[in-house]
């Protein structure tokens, strides 16, 4: 989905992966991760989807993201 401007939903959680970042690394994370994470996902998902559409299902599974 995109706003008016043209520019994408960003689809995960800042502050948790913000979180996840510094605790597994003591890192800080740039403010353009988000959008370039979600991008991953929707990927991920599309590729997801289509698995589950030549299986015939209208269910995306666990399996689809394998």
């Amino acid at each position: 989905m995109s706003d008016a401007a043209g520019e994408q939903e960003v689809l995960v959680v800042v502050s948790k992966i913000k979180n996840y970042i510094r605790e597994a690394s003591g890192m800080n994370t740039a403010a353009n991760v988000a959008p370039a994470l979600s991008g991953v996902i929707r990927q991920l998902c599309d590729q997801a989807i289509e698995r589950a559409r030549q299986d015939g299902r209208k269910t995306v599974k666990d399996r689809d993201f394998q």
